[in-house]
């Protein structure tokens, strides 16, 4: 399909699934899960276009379980499955008799594909007596499937969901589906490698649209020309385009029942990262955190750390984990009825007046990602985790701590770093010495400690004093091109 880039990893273990059941003529069931709009159908898609197989392509809309079958039926009428014409023949009654319809007539030779998109939403879910989620009528009803036929014939079925929790749970212990799958399949984000690939940036560019775009496909693929401020000042003229709908799409979707945990979501995208900090901008009391910060880190969209130092800390840190979510909450959400009011570029001068304090912190998660990915590096020494340092009061930071384990306390600090994120001005002295003089507050620093530099405009004249100068090149290129 035409601007698809990446994914041929994903693309590979579909085809060996494929391959598998042209084998032995038994079925494979494989689910696939990521965040909304970040490709999951449409790797699926182009798999299927691809390996030019017969194919039912069925998107659930949270109808009622009648409406969602008599849809499929629609649907299989007119799909390439050799059993297409029971779809305007038969009236079904369970997704058992559904799901056996439509494999019914599937070859040996060129398996049949049954594709269930945004599976979630067909569920009706049960709970036991403690509140815990046991199954849903549909999900026995694909299990008896399963079991009597599909598994036994030549056909590749595959369940796609944006709920990235309820995905993970279905073929948990007690669940319908446990020990069925034959795959898990997750589709994360491009990475800023193949953000770049389709963008045409490199370096700072790349890494900075990547900041802005998440690594969502259809974000990324509207930013092919101008800078940030032509990007924006299109995207935000437009409630529908992908920068502003993305995002609005998946808050709805995952957030929807859960007011506390879009609230606490919405305290930290604005920059709150303790727990007293969220509790006061959101209005909920330390004791009462515990749940909604627990329905953020589930559903995969916030990230906890602790500093690293040789010393133990409970001094947690909240950062939203997606990129493009983070950019999202941080300028847009807020202002989302400006924008459907076609107000939206009047947004643009305060968010890029803003830009180059926000890239500053933004980009440091980036960083450590990057050079997590690094290890091994003889420069790095014998780092095998990426942090950061802060105190209680964080009146001191380190922007970069490698150590021996990802949590503290650590045994060995193997080197601190700073990350200069400045579009001018390369590192100087001044930077060092301010590293040196807060890193000493790090417990398990030594005046030995390597000292490393990230920095945008180079190093200047320091690079003497450093273990390794890393510019946006080099961080780029840290990630692979799939």
């Amino acid at each position: 399909m035409k601007g698809f880039v990446g994914r041929r990893a994903l693309l590979a273990r579909l085809a060996s699934d494929v391959e598998g059941i042209r084998a032995d003529g038994l079925g494979r069931l494989v689910t696939v899960r990521g965040r909304r709009r970040v490709g999951k159908s449409w790797l699926v898609e182009e798999f299927v276009e691809r390996a030019r197989l017969p194919f039912v392509f069925f998107a659930a809309s949270g109808q009622t379980p009648e409406r969602e079958l008599s849809l499929f039926a629609e649907k299989l009428a007119h799909s390439t499955l050799p059993s297409a014409g029971l779809g305007s023949s038969v009236r079904f009654d369970t997704w058992e008799a559904a799901l056996v319809a439509a494999a019914s007539e599937a070859g040996a030779g060129d398996p049949s594909v049954i594709v269930l998109d945004e599976f979630p939403d067909l569920l009706e879910l049960r709970r036991d007596g403690e509140g815990r989620v046991v199954g849903s009528p549909q999900e026995g009803s694909l299990r008896a499937a399963w079991d009597q036929v599909l598994s036994r014939r030549p056909v590749l079925v595959v369940l796609i969901g944006s709920d990235l929790a309820t995905m993970e749970a279905l073929t948990a212990y007690g669940r319908p589906l446990h020990q069925r799958s034959t795959r898990e399949v997750v589709v994360p984000p491009l990475n800023p490698r193949e953000v770049a690939a389709i963008s045409g940036r490199s370096g700072a560019d790349a890494l900075e649209a990547y900041l802005v775009t998440g690594g969502f496909p259809k974000v990324a693929a509207a930013w092919r020309d101008g800078d940030l401020r032509a990007f924006l000042g299109g995207s935000l003229a437009d409630e529908g385009s992908p920068l502003v709908a993305t995002g609005r799409l998946i808050l709805d979707a995952e957030f929807r029942s859960s007011v506390q945990a879009r609230s606490v979501l919405s305290a930290i995208g604005s920059g709150a990262r303790t727990n007293k900090a969220i509790s006061d901008a959101s209005g909920i009391t330390t004791n009462n955190l515990t749940y909604p910060l627990r329905v953020l880190a589930d559903k995969r969209v916030v990230a906890t750390s602790l500093p690293l130092s040789a010393r133990p800390s409970v001094d947690r840190r909240y950062a939203v984990a997606d990129p493009y979510l983070r950019f999202y909450l941080r300028f847009l959400d807020r202002s989302y009825d400006e924008i459907e009011r076609g107000r939206g570029r009047l947004l643009v001068p305060a968010i890029l007046r803003s830009w180059d304090s926000y890239v500053g912190m933004a980009i440091e998660p980036l960083v450590r990602e990057a050079l997590h990915r690094l290890l091994p590096d003889p420069r790095l020494g014998e780092t095998r985790a990426v942090g950061g340092y802060w105190n209680r009061d964080h009146s001191i930071e380190v922007d970069i701590v490698g150590a021996d384990r990802s949590e503290p306390p650590v045994r060995d600090v193997t080197f601190i770093g700073a990350v200069t994120w400045r579009r001018r001005r390369p590192a100087t002295g001044a930077d060092v010495g301010e590293l040196v003089r807060t890193g000493a507050q790090v417990a398990g620093v030594t005046p030995r400690t390597p000292l490393v530099i990230v920095s945008r405009s180079g190093s200047a004249d320091v690079a003497a004093r450093l273990a390794a100068c890393l510019e946006p090149d080099e961080l780029l290129a840290s990630f692979p091109l799939d």
